[in-house]
């Protein structure tokens, strides 16, 4: 089941350019600009400020230092089907941002759990000092 978007791309925001793709397709790909570049303005766009930041935080190397999302997608032979998968990446990252990250809340070890670490401390030392010379 595939679910809605939280906050669908608004595809007026979104900048396409047709090019050549690159790699092995013989004569098609010396000839038609199928490829598809998207360009995405980040600050710019109708996304929430925290979706915004984010999306900027994330240290994702598409993002320019102007905030720009650059997606390049070229593995379809036609030039609507690179536009259409180009869109459905751009949308899965906004997706994986737009929900805030839930918040750590800080736990003990158990008593169990630190009794058996420092058992197994002392049995490997205990290992670790039968290895030495014998002492007479």
């Amino acid at each position: 089941m595939v679910s809605s978007p939280l906050y669908p791309i608004d595809e007026r925001e979104v900048e396409c350019s047709a090019i050549r793709a690159q790699g092995a397709g013989g004569q098609n790909v010396n000839k038609v600009s199928s490829a598809i570049h998207l360009r995405y303005d980040i600050p710019a766009s109708s996304l929430p400020e925290d979706v915004k930041a984010r999306l900027l935080s994330s240290g994702d190397s598409r993002i320019t230092q102007a905030g720009v999302l650059v997606l390049k997608a070229q593995e379809h032979r036609t030039q609507e089907l690179n536009r259409a998968a180009a869109l459905a990446r751009l949308q899965t990252i906004v997706d994986a941002v737009s929900r805030p990250p839930k918040p750590r809340r800080a736990t003990r070890p158990t008593l169990g759990s630190q009794r058996r670490r420092l058992q197994a401390k002392s049995q490997r030392a205990e290992i670790k000092s039968l290895r030495g010379r014998l002492s007479e």
